[in-house]
């Protein structure tokens, strides 16, 4: 057997792959995932009790904004390093213009504040469990974008597996800011991006092992 019919011989069975397959593939697995951690955010800490008043308040927008505008670049740089040939392009560059964003925030925050403020604005009253709950709260999604990955062909499987855990971290954090009253933007950017950067850690460790194709 030639080249060209060895080539024809592993081409032949070939079907076109679906337009946008690969992003229907990732949308689907963090949406299943995203069910549960809703779910688990209702049952395990419960929504905040004032979330439709706090809905029409800045602060509550603020963390959105910083939360969702990294889960969006993160899930892009995801997406691109699903493929073999793919990188992160300037995706994750990206995330940092709400982390500036956030921090000149924080700092206008601590300007128009007393010193005698400056601790309770930075610990809250839930330092000590919001990096743990935004971790947790990111797995079911980390693991829906973990089965995704099984149609992909990635290659670089450290970063491809950090960029998933970044996204799963903050689309869990998104969901988190529905229980969570805390409102300084110096909490935050502290113990929010705590958890983000655990799921990311855990995402470059397991992901030479999970994503191997």
């Amino acid at each position: 057997m030639n080249s060209e019919e060895l080539i024809a011989s592993l081409t032949s069975d070939l079907r076109p792959v679906p337009r946008h397959a690969l992003g229907r593939r990732i949308a689907f697995g963090m949406v299943a995932g995203g069910v549960i951690t809703l779910v688990a955010v209702a049952w395990w800490l419960g929504f905040r009790p004032d979330l439709m008043p706090a809905m029409h308040g800045a602060t509550f927008w603020i963390k959105w904004a910083y939360t969702l505008s990294l889960a969006v670049c993160a899930t892009a740089a995801t997406a691109r390093l699903a493929r073999p040939d793919g990188g992160v392009g300037g995706a994750l560059r990206l995330m940092l213009v709400p982390v500036l964003a956030l921090a000149t925030i924080a700092v206008v925050e601590l300007a128009q504040a007393p010193r005698s403020h400056w601790l309770a604005m930075w610990l809250g009253d839930s330092w000590m469990i919001c990096s743990r709950n935004v971790f947790v709260l990111a797995l079911p999604i980390f693991a829906g974008l973990l089965w995704s990955f099984r149609w992909f062909a990635p290659t670089r499987l450290g970063l491809a597996g950090m960029t998933a855990g970044m996204a799963a971290g903050a689309w869990g954090a998104t969901l988190y800011c529905l229980h969570c009253p805390e409102t300084s933007a110096l909490f935050v950017l502290t113990w929010y991006s705590l958890g983000m950067g655990a799921a990311g850690l855990l995402g470059w460790l397991v992901g030479p092992r999970l994503l191997r194709w």
